[in-house]
């Protein structure tokens, strides 16, 4: 109320009423104002955060502040927050004389691209954007909200870790979290951006969620840091090496990919999750597609090399099929010998996997395997149909593979596949060779639409190796070689035995696949009814 409008109001009362209740109107109105003053008083000093000289400091270090965050992500003006004016409830250590209006973290929701996602962005520079039980509670609160509403979860962390003051109270607020991190897998997509220091227990809540991301240079994430390594281990590290971006993007596999600074990644981070649905009880998103999705791709049958061996780059068949070369590759610098990420076919998001036979041959691995199988359970999860590439020589034999436990996460990936009920196109291009063949979505594994190229060669190993085992000290080994490739080298084999559904022109590929998704568009498959599996983890 301004004072305008009570001037006129009190004017009106001393013509029509008397003077006690004049007096007692007055009073009210002036309270409400005071009131009013205060909560914009308080609003205004939840807007600063930690004050302008902290923002400041926010800045020099190449970093947007939390609410500049959120104004970047979200769709112009469509952000509304909650809990503006929670602070926290610690007493001990001089704490209740240091309270900031909202804690350390902004929490509500927004639109991203016209749909909507509920978001926190810590704030550092309130605390370090350290967690505090009020902090946890307000994230837990958007939390169970999304799973309620059914729309995807945005974490912007940059977190000094538990707030030492409140002691147990701290931890306990993240094993809530946790907690909600867990019934929220595979209900609603959860995302991390990881835009500052992420330490200690505060790792195990991106580690849960679907997708980690992290900025260059000014992220980082580690369960110790470099004073307590050197302490333990007497290891020299910064803070960049244990646990910056290249280290997980590139050697550790924790993060999905980096990004070059706040603004990048924010831009990124909308395009992503474009591709996502809101939930597992929601479609996955269709845009509008000019990609002619009913005519050939001629590049398509120049991309496979004569020689069985030369190398080819698997990405030039998923950009040809795909629409408007349009991929979000999920860890490009991590198991490069596999490729994930998602992609369109007629404007509808599809999950794509697909061999690389330009890093160790496209044979799989450990870190190839479990980088596979869990892009596989989340797109089963969320009912995302998956694409399969298949050109693969086998699982990298060697001594530390198999002591590492090649067996055990090697089939990680084949129980991905038997258990996804998601729509599963296969397409062979060149080697489908031993247990590798199944394992890569074959026609055994419920595959929906297998098919092959006319260079493709679907046997239990390559000619060399299965001559030399079949024809051990006898001669003319070259003519046995060649006599095999003649009998197994060709997809015919598996099709005759009905193991490929059709043997196709590479440059049919891409609207064969548009028009089989179209099809399996009402596929319904269940698997039978249980608690859940016991994946060979």
């Amino acid at each position: 109320m301004s004072f305008r409008v009570l001037n006129n109001t009190i004017s009106f009362y001393r013509k029509k009423c008397d003077t006690k209740k004049l007096l007692r109107y007055s009073s009210s109105a002036t309270h409400t104002l005071k009131i009013a003053e205060r909560i914009k008083q308080k609003r205004n000093e939840a807007l600063l955060g930690g004050g302008q000289k902290r923002i400041d400091t926010q800045h020099k270090k190449g970093k947007l502040t939390a609410r500049e965050r959120i104004t970047l992500f979200c769709d112009h003006g469509s952000f509304v927050e909650y809990d503006m004016f929670v602070e926290h409830t610690c007493t001990d250590f001089g704490m209740d004389k240091q309270k900031f209006p909202g804690d350390s973290v902004i929490t509500g929701h927004g639109l991203v691209n016209g749909r909507p996602v509920y978001v926190f962005s810590q704030d550092f520079t309130v605390f370090g954007g350290s967690l505090s039980s009020a902090h946890a509670w307000k994230i837990c609160k958007i939390m169970d909200q999304a799973i309620l509403v059914g729309a995807p979860v945005v974490g912007l962390n940059d977190s000094g870790g538990a707030r030492i003051q409140e002691g147990v109270a701290s931890l306990a607020g993240y094993a809530d979290i946790f907690q909600r991190n867990v019934l929220a897998s595979g209900v609603v997509p959860q995302i991390s951006l990881i835009m500052g220091p992420c330490a200690g227990g505060a790792v195990y809540s991106p580690a849960i969620t679907d997708f980690t991301f992290m900025v260059e240079d000014t992220s980082y994430l580690f369960i110790t840091g470099p004073e307590v390594v050197k302490s333990v281990t007497n290891e020299d590290v910064s803070q960049q090496e244990l646990g910056g971006a290249k280290t997980h993007t590139s050697i550790s596999g924790v993060a999905h990919n980096s990004f070059n600074n706040d603004v990048d990644a924010l831009l990124q981070l909308r395009h992503f999750m474009g591709f996502l649905p809101q939930s597992n009880q929601f479609p996955t998103p269709v845009r509008m597609c000019d990609d002619p999705c009913h005519e050939d791709v001629p590049a398509l049958d120049t991309v496979i090399p004569p020689s069985t061996t030369t190398p080819y780059d698997m990405l030039d068949v998923v950009l040809s099929i795909i629409d408007e070369r349009d991929f979000f590759e999920i860890m490009p610098k991590y198991a490069k010998n596999i490729i994930i990420g998602f992609g369109r076919m007629n404007g509808r998001t599809v999950g794509i996997v697909g061999n690389q036979p330009k890093v160790a041959a496209g044979c799989l691995d450990i870190n190839a395997s479990v980088k596979a199988a869990r892009f596989v359970r989340f797109c089963d999860a969320f009912n995302i149909p998956i694409i399969t590439l298949v050109d693969v020589p086998g699982f990298l034999p060697g001594v530390t593979q198999e002591h590492s436990g090649i067996i055990r996460h090697g089939a990680k990936l084949l129980y991905a596949y038997a258990e996804a009920t998601v729509p599963k196109l296969t397409v062979i291009t060149r080697k489908g060779y031993g247990g590798a063949y199944d394992v890569m979505s074959s026609k055994h594994l419920r595959g929906d639409i297998n098919y092959a190229w006319p260079s493709a060669e679907v046997a239990v190993m390559g000619a060399k190796g299965a001559v030399t085992i079949l024809y051990r000290g006898k001669p003319d080994l070259d003519k046995r070689e060649a006599e095999y490739i003649d009998a197994f080298g060709s997809p015919f084999p598996a099709a005759q035995k009905g193991f490929i559904d059709d043997i196709i022109e590479p440059r049919t590929t891409r609207w064969r696949l548009c028009r089989d998704l179209d099809l399996l568009e009402t596929k319904k498959l269940t698997n039978p009814k249980k608690k859940h599996g016991n994946i060979p983890l």
